[in-house]
């Protein structure tokens, strides 16, 4: 088998002296992520059109596959998540003079990028686009060059061959399928890298559970007509639910997406993917699991009201849920996959999914929105859009940043994004104002002029909103601002007292 040179602009390997040469593997190991997904995932948001050729290059060979991969796009090895633990440990080894070579399955062309970047390794071991350095082949391949004299770290199952014949068996975040094969080896690892977080936090943190949040807009429109009857109830619970687990596979989604560009920033780059807390499989596997999950909840949404209101079944269109719902999964994949890099397409796209979850619950209970409720949504939603968008820019300005990574926005675009937002609010509550004055607002609640309240609390709101995006203290989301700002709920409280107390 052809074993990878070493790579350019590294020293030539030294002569095998007493200490056992150190070889790490990369994939789960030296970095917590997988490059062959990581590359998967870049190719299919710089060159989507190059996944067509996928199956036909695995057909030439898993190494091949990695070979196309890394000649279509190149990875960015420099905000790759990096086991620190372990780097610190390969510091200490190369100033000790011990020769360190990179170990690994993924391309030669990939993997000698990531060894100039780091400066730590003696050579470089890889895949070179006819044979997959991994498992048996990587045992023998280090067999050849190193005989017994070598130590290894690795993290999957596959390692075990190595981790079985080497002479100092390390691993770094490990599989539970390694522990359990390590286990029945009897093998005890010399040293243990452990740089990850739970798992159950970091899934609470990927499926974004505060942002469900949004899906209570599914309950304005049952709210707003005062339907009561248990059917409608479940109905729109059920859809809530529905609309959660579908939009929390789509935050996934955009997650995967977007991990190189969520890698270089400071916030973001703690997501679960982007850290390599979780891996790219198991989300793609939970996005299918959440779209089940979510597609037959909304099969149930018209049986709720058959089984628990009959009478009022005449109102329900029985796919007409199921319809919004598939409007809101494509929009927001169109998002993900090209709509957030268009400049303000992006805001009036993000406005457009709040109000699209006001006409699912229209559609999950047979009652109809109304002009009044879809102008003020619109025009509400929107200045939530385009504040998340200023606050981002406002950040970045802090920063010293002069554009949005992959958004098109430019710092010098903030006082633009600050009056179409601020106005876009303003006009929300021009159409509240309008709304109380009408025989509609009269039908529905028996002291109208108790209504007025709510534009001085609506005003306070949205001014105190833009007010902390100016002053750079907003968290680049509206939501979060608003179920976590203890004003912002007590405000939320005096709307429901007023609305109350108008009925």
């Amino acid at each position: 088998m052809p074993i990878q040179p070493s790579a350019p602009g590294l020293a030539s390997p030294p002569a095998i002296g007493v200490d056992p040469v150190l070889c790490v593997d990369l994939d789960g190991t030296l970095v917590k992520s997988d490059t062959l997904y990581d590359s998967t995932l870049a190719v299919a948001r710089q060159r989507p059109a190059a996944l067509l050729s996928i199956p036909g290059w695995l057909l030439q060979g898993k190494a091949a596959l990695k070979r196309h991969l890394a000649n279509t796009i190149q990875l960015d090895v420099t905000h790759l998540p990096y086991n620190r633990e372990l780097l610190q440990y390969l510091e200490q080894q190369r100033a000790a003079g011990r020769p360190i070579y990179l170990a690994t399955a993924a391309d030669a062309g990939t993997a000698n990028r990531i060894a100039d970047h780091l400066g730590l390794f003696t050579g470089v071991l890889a895949s070179d686009g006819e044979h997959n350095l991994a498992g048996k082949n990587k045992l023998a391949a280090f067999q050849s060059r190193f005989g017994d004299n070598f130590s290894y770290i690795g993290n999957a199952t596959a390692d075990l061959p190595l981790l079985q014949h080497c002479q100092e068996p390390m691993v770094a975040n490990p599989t539970p399928g390694l522990r359990a094969a390590l286990r029945n080896a009897s093998i005890t690892p010399v040293r243990t890298f452990n740089e990850r977080a739970s798992s159950a936090k970091a899934w609470l943190k990927a499926i974004r559970l505060h942002q469900w949040a949004k899906n209570l807009l599914i309950f304005v429109i049952m709210l707003l007509s005062h339907a009561w009857a248990p059917g409608i109830v479940a109905a729109v619970v059920i859809a809530f639910f529905s609309f959660g687990f579908c939009a929390s596979a789509t935050y996934i989604v955009n997650d995967l997406l977007d991990l190189e560009v969520d890698r270089q920033h400071p916030r973001k780059r703690r997501r679960p993917f982007a850290s390599g807390d979780l891996s790219v499989l198991s989300g793609i596997l939970v996005v299918v699991l959440f779209l089940a999950i979510s597609l037959v909840l909304a099969l149930l949404v018209p049986r709720a009201v058959a089984a628990l209101s009959p009478e009022l079944f005449y109102l329900i269109k029985p796919h007409y849920f199921l319809l919004w719902l598939g409007i809101y999964l494509v929009t927001t994949l169109a998002y993900s996959l090209r709509l957030k890099r268009s400049v303000l397409v992006d805001v009036i796209v993000l406005s457009g999914l709040y109000t699209i979850r006001i006409i699912a619950g229209s559609a999950a209970t047979g009652i109809a929105v109304s002009a009044w409720l879809g102008s003020f949504s619109i025009f509400f939603f929107l200045s939530l859009a385009l504040v998340k968008r200023f606050a981002e820019l406002e950040n970045l300005r802090a920063r010293g940043g002069v554009s949005a990574g992959g958004r098109g926005y430019h710092i010098a675009d903030i006082e633009q994004l600050r009056s179409f937002g601020s106005a876009s609010g303003f006009a929300s509550v021009v159409v509240l104002t309008l709304y109380i004055s009408t025989l509609d607002a009269a039908q529905l609640y028996h002291h109208t002029r108790r209504l007025w309240l709510l534009v001085p609390v609506l005003l306070l709101w949205i001014m105190r909103l833009w007010l902390k995006a100016s002053r750079g203290q907003l968290n680049e989301d509206p939501v979060v601002y608003a179920i976590t700002d203890k004003r912002s709920l007590l405000l939320g409280v005096l709307v429901v007292a007023v609305i109350l107390s108008a009925l």
